[in-house]
């Protein structure tokens, strides 16, 4: 395959050239006649950023299916632009075995569009000896420290520290005071930490004073923390049941304080949170939880074209820094001989977000309305393309991730 007229995040038009699967040559001349090749994409000089990938999705798989699953879960994302995912391990069973794991792993070959990989649950009946069994098949050891869906909360400080102690870094569900707590725990045990969906600017002021302590911890911003806030919430009563998550929907001033660490590197990654419920579930009773995974990068595209951020800081939030955080294989970067993962956008297609298009299977969004900072044309997974223009591949080639 062969991508001509393709422009990069330093607004140079080049022709990339692919070979089993991965990018052979970035022609920076844009001589793509000088390769035999007929399978020829035209990327008609809009341009061509690596492929996202989503630290942070539930997928709902297996267990609650009629949620979402991993063939409606993973189409959602490529017509987001999404290119690979770590589905989290709050699932039914809970991911907090080695055999559990190796079931799930077993029953998604072949049913997504795009590849994955799993993050494994820390238990709270202690499994370090499962963790230790598992370190090089799964991204992270997720670990609660609050209540969330799944029941996987881990309360006993004895048996944190030895789900810390054994894993090679462990992502948190960790809200206010908790930040601190999981801080702690990892400073003590000296393991890699990563803060999922940060959403106070309290929480901020913890991370940064942890970096500058020279702690390896890293910290997640989510579209909907930076996007929405309580005043959204409170808009109407039909608001005030869909736009309910964990954690909740904060003040402007946390939005602000997240924006503003998104720009000094204190924020390093985004991730979706992607939480999918239907919405006669969501207005029948308070449930947490929202789909993400559709929208997330053309919402971002929205203060690129307001200039709040350029395109390289967007691709190293968005592909580098996760790749690089979980030591993902081949990933993360619009270079030669990485996975040939790409998105094709139109930076100048900013209609608005419309109920009639969305694919999850929750079949709602809290975008709706929104205007786009840009549209995802094309959506590239190892020189395959799964989306185009809104028809997606009739062939199922996702498979899992490999780490380093």
């Amino acid at each position: 395959m062969i991508i001509k007229n393709a422009k990069t995040i330093n607004n140079k038009t080049v022709s990339i050239i692919i070979e089993n699967e991965k990018i052979k040559k970035i022609d920076l001349d844009n001589n793509y006649l000088n390769y035999k090749d007929d399978n020829i994409i035209d990327a008609n000089y809009n341009y061509v950023i690596s492929g996202i990938i989503d630290p942070h999705v539930h997928m709902r798989d297996p267990g609650l299916t009629h949620k979402e699953d991993f063939n409606s879960g993973s189409k959602a994302a490529a017509r987001g632009g999404i290119t690979t995912f770590l589905d989290m391990p709050n699932t039914v069973p809970n991911t907090i075995s080695k055999e559990n794991l190796l079931s799930k792993k077993s029953m998604m070959i072949g049913k997504s569009y795009v590849d994955y990989g799993f993050h494994f649950g820390g238990s709270k009946t202690d499994n370090s000896d499962d963790i230790k069994n598992i370190i090089n098949d799964a991204a992270s050891t997720k670990i609660f420290f609050n209540a969330s869906t799944g029941n996987m909360l881990v309360e006993d400080d004895k048996i944190l520290e030895k789900l810390f102690e054994v894993s090679k870094i462990v992502t948190v569900h960790a809200e206010d005071k908790m930040v601190d707590k999981a801080i702690s725990i990892a400073k003590k045990t000296n393991t890699p930490l990563y803060l999922c969906h940060l959403s106070l600017e309290s929480e901020i002021n913890s991370l940064k004073k942890a970096k500058d302590s020279g702690m390896i911890i890293y910290g997640e911003a989510t579209p909907h923390h930076l996007f929405l806030n309580i005043e959204d919430v409170n808009k109407n009563d039909k608001n005030k049941m869909l736009l309910r998550m964990k954690p909740e929907l904060r003040e402007k001033k946390d939005n602000e304080a997240l924006w503003k660490a998104i720009l000094d590197g204190t924020i390093d990654t985004i991730g979706t949170d992607h939480a999918p419920h239907l919405i006669s579930e969501k207005m029948e009773k308070l449930t947490f939880g929202i789909p993400s995974v559709e929208h997330s990068l053309e919402l971002m595209l929205k203060k690129v074209n307001d200039n709040t951020i350029d395109l390289q800081l967007l691709t190293k939030i968005m592909t580098e820094n996760t790749s690089k955080i979980f030591g993902i294989n081949n990933k993360g970067l619009l270079e030669e001989n990485y996975d040939a993962d790409f998105v094709i956008v139109d930076l100048n297609d900013n209609s608005e977000i419309e109920e009639k298009d969305i694919i999850t299977k929750a079949a709602w969004s809290p975008y709706l309305g929104f205007k786009r900072g840009g549209k995802v044309i094309t959506t590239i997974v190892r020189g395959n393309i799964v989306y185009n223009n809104g028809i997606f591949s009739d062939t199922i080639i996702g498979k899992e991730i490999s780490y380093k």
